[in-house]
C-alpha cells in the first residue's frame, strides 16, 4: 500500500518514539527527543565488579569491528574472551600500564587460556584488575598475584556537542568534533563509581505518553487521508 510523506512521517515519528521508550531501560541512554529527557544523571549499586558509572559529562570509549569509535555511559562491561566488551559487544578502549594511545583492553592471553583469570574487576581510578591464580610447582601451594591490564579511558566534548545515536547506548560526535580523552582522576576526570550502573536518562512515564501522542496523531492522519481519497472518489462517481 502507497504511504503518503506525512503518513510515512508519521510513522518514522512513532517508531523513535518507540526507541525512546525502549532506551528508558538502558543504563546511561540518552533519548532521541529532549522533552522526555530527566533533569539528571543517577545510579544504583549493584553487585557486578565489572560495572562501573563515568563522572558527569564523560564517556567510555568503545571500537567497533572495523575500528570505528563510539562512546558511551553505559559502563556495564564483561570480559568476553579476554577482551573487556560493553553491553553492545564492543571492545572498551583504555591506556596500558605503560603508557601510550588507547587500545583494546584484554587480560594476558596465558592467563586466559590456563584459566587464571579470577575476580575480575574496575576500580575508582578504571584500572582494570583481576586476581592471577597459580600453583607453585615446588610446594603446590596456591599463590595469587594482582594484575592491571589497563586503566578504561574517558572522553568529554566540547560543550553544547549534539551527539548522535549509533545504538541503544551508543553514540558518536558530528563529524569534525574531536573528543578529549584522558583517565579517571588524572586532574581532567573525576573518579569512576565502581560497582554502580547508571541509570537511563529517558522518563518512562513521558516517553510513554509521547508514544501514545504519536499513534493518535497516525491514526488522525490516517482517517484524514482516508476521507480525502473517498471524497475524491465521490467525485469522480458524479462526474461521470
Amino acid at each position: 500500500m502507497f504511504l503518503s510523506s506525512s503518513l510515512s512521517l508519521a510513522l518514522d515519528r512513532i517508531a523513535e518514539r518507540a526507541a525512546d521508550v525502549r532506551r528508558a531501560f538502558t543504563p546511561g541512554a540518552f533519548p532521541r527527543y529532549d522533552d522526555v529527557a530527566t533533569p539528571a544523571s543517577s545510579s544504583s549499586f549493584t553487585l557486578d565488579p565489572l560495572s562501573v558509572a563515568a563522572p558527569e559529562g564523560a564517556y567510555f570509549v568503545t571500537s567497533g569491528e572495523h575500528g570505528e569509535r563510539t562512546f558511551t555511559r553505559d559502563g556495564s562491561f564483561a570480559l568476553r574472551n579476554g577482551t573487556l566488551t560493553g553491553s553492545e559487544g564492543g571492545a572498551i578502549l583504555g591506556i596500558a600500564p605503560r603508557g601510550g594511545p588507547p587500545a583494546v583492553l584484554r587480560v594476558d592471553p596465558v592467563d586466559a587460556a590456563l584459566g587464571r583469570v579470577a575476580s575480575p574487576a574496575v576500580e575508582a581510578d578504571g584500572s582494570v584488575v583481576y586476581r592471577r591464580e597459580t600453583i607453585n610447582p615446588r610446594s603446590g601451594a596456591r599463590e595469587a598475584q594482582r594484575v592491571v591490564i589497563g586503566r578504561i579511558a574517558l572522553a568529554r566534548f566540547p560543550a553544547g556537542t549534539r551527539l548522535e545515536a549509533k545504538g541503544e547506548s551508543l553514540v558518536a560526535p558530528p563529524d569534525g568534533v574531536a573528543a578529549q580523552i584522558g583517565v579517571a582522576g588524572d586532574g581532567t576526570f573525576a573518579a569512576l563509581a565502581p560497582m554502580h550502573r547508571e541509570r537511563s536518562r529517558i522518563d518512562i512515564d513521558e516517553s510513554l505518553a509521547r508514544l501514545k501522542e504519536a499513534y493518535l496523531a497516525f491514526d488522525a492522519l490516517q482517517a484524514a487521508e482516508a476521507a480525502k481519497t473517498h471524497l475524491g472518489k465521490t467525485a469522480m462517481d458524479l462526474l461521470k
